[in-house]
């Protein structure tokens, strides 16, 4: 598929469809803050990447960070260096994620070409890489739904760590939390992640932005939350109980409300691949694509083609 054959013909729900119809087949060690925050075990605070094997990509990831640091480039460390910071567990991989606000995008992408790496904008709605060799990290500015677009609260409520021996501002719990709520894919499912974060870190994090973060997309929160006080219902009441009353009396709200006749479907902001055939095969619309969402028809057409054509 070519996005270049796509034309402003006025029908941009269907053009989705058809491609989504095509593709769906109609069938580091981070130094723990004391940030007001509760800090994971100490004895879990390692990182696969300190390993010997590693080392040549930890030497990639510390250059990046002074490029961006000296180009002064604001940016926020988030991915499993976060993760671990935030709850104690270490993740094996060498995924590095780098935040920037969708402003600072394109001048990131030109400090690190400057640096010498090769970079690319791998989805315009949401992500860029910077590359060499085999090593890479991750530019990103939304996220693939194109819901959790990164603002000025990400910057003003980040914080500060060390990441292979750099200062750096981490992505902030609730927006960590928040990005991660949104994926539910077949093979992937931030579940776990979300209900440990709220594990270790319930007690400090401020509910009423978590709350007003999720927006119209409440729901997903609560789901979230639900499923918490069933994986840990000894630590129910770490979720606030005046947070629980205004998911349930919204959810209460939107029952007694009259149906609507609108068929949309959300499913495609959890899981770009499992709500295809509902947008291509039975004509709900979808709920990603402007104005409702934030996605243009190309970019809802090239994020699909990537599933099976982008690893």
């Amino acid at each position: 598929m070519h996005l270049a054959s796509l034309s402003d013909s006025g029908h941009d729900a269907r053009r989705v469809a058809d491609a989504t119809a095509d593709v769906a087949g109609e069938s580091v060690e981070p130094t723990f803050c004391t940030c007001g925050r509760s800090t994971a075990h100490p004895h879990m605070a390692y990182q696969s990447t300190l390993d010997d094997s590693a080392q040549n990509t930890n030497t990639f990831y510390r250059r990046t960070l002074h490029v961006l640091s000296d180009a002064g480039i604001p940016f926020l460390v988030g991915g499993s260096h976060a993760f671990l910071n935030y709850t104690g567990i270490a993740r094996n991989t060498k995924d590095f994620d780098l935040f920037v606000r969708r402003e600072d995008f394109d001048r990131t992408l030109e400090a690190l070409t400057l640096g010498g790496y090769r970079t690319e904008i791998t989805f315009p709605h949401w992500l860029g890489k910077a590359k060499q060799g085999d090593d890479f990290v991750d530019i990103v500015y939304s996220s693939g739904n194109g819901v959790c677009q990164v603002d000025d609260l990400w910057f003003d409520h980040a914080v500060e760590a060390q990441v292979l021996g750099h200062p750096v501002k981490l992505v902030p719990c609730e927006e960590l939390a928040w990005q991660k709520s949104f994926i539910m894919e077949r093979d992937r499912f931030d579940g776990a992640d979300i209900a440990h974060v709220l594990r270790v870190q319930g007690q400090s994090l401020d509910w009423d932005r978590l709350v007003r973060r999720f927006g119209d997309y409440w729901q997903v929160l609560l789901a979230h939350l639900t499923m918490f006080t069933f994986i840990y219902p000894g630590e129910r009441h770490t979720v606030p109980r005046h947070v629980f009353d205004d998911l349930l009396g919204r959810m209460a709200a939107m029952l007694d409300a009259p149906a609507s006749e609108e068929r949309v479907c959300q499913g495609t902001l959890v899981s770009r691949a499992q709500y295809l055939l509902d947008i291509g095969r039975y004509g709900y619309q979808d709920a990603r694509l402007t104005p409702r969402g934030n996605m243009s028809p190309e970019d809802a057409i090239y994020w699909t083609w990537s599933i099976e054509n982008i690893e």
